[in-house]
């Protein structure tokens, strides 16, 4: 019984994991999403968290702020990227890489990986120097390349696109893992097949060595290494009392150079490691390290503002029931091909009138949903821009934007010429009616009595239109 207590006392959970834990329950607090494979696009989608949680994920509520920083910089031609370096600057100030320690899922994914019962490999001046590399792929991929193509006026989030391993395990695999999205497979390719090895190598190198990715690849923990000395929150040494015994950064599994530097992640092992006992937390008794009373309150709130998040993020699904339209009364509406397609009206940007399918009985109607911050998407807009334009008599072509809108998305379109409508499915509810989820670019084809002739995900060629459209 004895041993049992120990071993039981020893094996004890910091006050770190269960913060860690909640971060990950909050920033992933769209239950629904794991049900129906689809993301949450609401209001919440369109702030940062302080972690690196892929926005991609199931149940993510929040913006990832290295996604968003990629996606402003790809967008600087058209729009200063105020806000995402505004949340960067205050994250970084008040918290600085606590936020790794602390606030990130990704983290806590590492860290328990490498509790894996296997051989470790300790830090040494290799590892220390492979610290360094994450600051090549901050200045590489965050901020060269979307730069690049932003005078291209094409979105392209480089690090999230070719390297994250969050990305890929929270987003790519959190949706493909769902029944509801077994259609998808056929997207894939030798894009996905590369970030999927990428994801298996740092899974490896994560059980073997300490936070891999956290030290090594992690542009984000880079950002916020950048703010170590002027951080409001984290470890600090009593500028009196230290004997310079090293405790501290042997019992440290980061690559520290001294307390509280760059690469400390603030997880507070030394504090328990000093036999000096005069490195403590900033703010201690406010933050982290406060009475026990203080604690049970501040976790009522956390808890409670959790429950918040979950009831506004998981509402009742609204019940869709499409009018039909369609002269033959005898076919099902649905999202089939060959079925009735559902009725739907959508507000036309830069036009009073509205978009209004059954309107166009006696045409054949390209629907394609897209959004700005999808480079397929961007990518295959001036296709469906030339069909409008030769066939304009006999085809009726709408680009609906997502409902998850994080540019101006007139002030993007002014850059262009195309002729073709442009319209907002502001619910969601539009592309929900034909089958379709957040995953873009998709185009619905409804031939002129209104039937549905091509409904699936995924780019489309010229060629391809031209297949699809015979008769014309």
């Amino acid at each position: 019984m004895g041993k049992m207590i120990s071993w039981l006392k020893a094996h004890v959970p910091t006050q770190r994991r269960p913060i860690q834990l909640y971060a990950a329950l909050l920033y992933n607090a769209h239950a629904k999403g794991y049900i129906t494979g689809n993301i949450y696009t609401g209001k919440l989608k369109t702030l940062c968290v302080p972690g690196l949680n892929c926005y991609s994920c199931p149940g993510a509520v929040g913006a990832c702020p290295l996604g968003a920083l990629q996606n402003a910089l790809a967008s600087s031609g058209s729009r200063a990227p105020t806000y995402i370096l505004g949340i960067l600057l205050l994250f970084g100030l008040i918290f600085g890489r606590t936020i790794c320690g602390f606030l990130c899922p990704f983290g806590l994914i590492q860290e328990l990986l490498h509790k894996l019962p296997t051989p470790k490999l300790p830090k040494s001046r290799l590892t220390r120097a492979l610290s360094k590399l994450k600051y090549v792929l901050l200045i590489v991929f965050v901020c060269m390349i979307p730069l690049w193509y932003a005078v291209k006026s094409l979105p392209l989030p480089a690090f999230c696109k070719y390297i994250c391993p969050a990305g890929t395990l929270e987003g790519a695999v959190g949706l493909l893992s769902n029944p509801a999205n077994a259609d998808k497979y056929s997207m894939l390719g030798p894009l996905f097949t590369g970030k999927f090895l990428i994801l298996l190598l740092v899974i490896g190198l994560c059980v073997f060595i300490y936070r891999a990715f956290c030290r090594f690849l992690c542009p984000l923990g880079a950002i916020y290494g950048l703010f170590a000395r002027v951080a409001v929150i984290g470890v600090k040494v009593a500028p009196t009392g230290c004997t310079g015994c090293g405790q501290c950064l042997r019992h440290c599994p980061m690559d520290i150079r001294r307390v509280g530097d760059h690469e400390c992640i603030h997880c507070g092992k030394c504090i328990a490691a000093c036999p000096e006992k005069v490195i403590s937390y900033k703010m201690g008794r406010v933050t982290l390290a406060g009475k026990r009373k203080t604690h049970v309150f501040a976790w009522i709130i956390a808890l409670l503002a959790l429950l918040s998040v979950l009831f506004l993020v998981n509402p009742p699904a609204p019940k869709i029931d499409p009018p039909p339209f369609v002269i033959d009364e005898g076919l099902p509406v649905g999202k089939e091909v060959g079925m009735r397609a559902p009725d739907f009206t959508v507000p036309v940007y830069g036009q009073d009138a509205p978009f209004t399918l059954s309107d166009h009985l006696g045409k054949t109607v390209v629907v394609n949903f897209w959004a700005t911050w999808c480079t397929p998407c961007v990518k295959e807009l001036p296709y469906f821009d030339d069909v409008y334009r030769a066939q304009g008599d006999s085809v009726a072509v709408v680009a609906i934007h997502s409902s998850l809108v994080t540019d101006n998305v007139e002030k993007y379109l002014a850059q262009f010429d195309y002729a073709l409508p442009f319209a907002l499915d502001e619910t969601g509810g539009v592309i929900a009616s034909f089958g379709g989820s957040t995953m873009l670019p998709h185009t619905v084809i409804i031939d002129k009595n209104g039937v549905i002739i091509y409904n699936a995900t995924g780019s489309l060629t010229p060629e391809k239109l031209n297949e699809l459209l015979p008769e014309l």
